[in-house]
């Protein structure tokens, strides 16, 4: 289970709050799956991948998805998904945007806390463990005084939106890593300084 967070509608699409579901956009793109259909308050696409190099030979199936409850209250998707497809916690990659980490960076991590990420506070609750792991991907501190609330629902500039291409193909290379050789290998491949 791949899970890109996110706000629905238009409006938010190329937020930097956004880039969770745009990664997993990316990734459904790549292996041509489709979000076509509602289930526990989430858009999903269900489907088998198949992978090759560089990542690793692996098929499986995956289920993607992007909660519609709004970012703050994933959860609410997630937990129930979880269930009902009999989904463990530890087989669960959760892609967000990060302000701690710089424009571009990625962290790969097999669990821990929520880091003040609300999204990822409201899965933590509903799974009921921290125990899953999760693809941060930077979007940088505001400037100034900016209200990070404001900044996160701002799109990325023209500058940092052409890296941002860039590594939101990383990120769903990151997913393939994980999927074929696990959490390990995709730390110690995309966690670059």
């Amino acid at each position: 289970m791949i899970v890109g967070l996110g706000n629905p509608g238009p409006e938010y699409a190329r937020n930097r709050h956004n880039i969770g579901f745009q990664v997993v956009d990316l990734f459904a793109e790549r292996h041509r799956l489709k979000f076509d259909k509602a289930q526990k308050r989430a858009r999903v696409a269900l489907g088998h991948v198949a992978l090759t190099a560089p990542a690793a030979p692996w098929r499986g199936r995956v289920l993607l998805v992007k909660p519609i409850t709004f970012m703050n209250a994933s959860g609410e998707a997630v937990g129930p998904l979880a269930k009902f497809y009999k989904v463990a916690a530890a087989d669960i990659l959760v892609v967000f945007d990060d302000l701690d980490l710089p424009v571009g960076r990625l962290r790969l991590r097999p669990d821990g806390g929520s880091s003040g990420q609300k999204g990822v506070k409201s899965i933590i609750q509903s799974l009921g463990v921290e125990a899953f792991p999760r693809l941060r991907v930077g979007i940088g501190r505001p400037p100034g005084q900016m209200d990070p609330a404001d900044y996160v629902l701002q799109g990325f500039s023209a500058a940092q939106e052409e890296e941002m291409a860039f590594v939101r193909i990383k990120a769903a290379d990151a997913i393939e890593t994980w999927l074929a050789q696990g959490v390990v290998a995709a730390m110690n491949k995309f966690n670059v300084t």
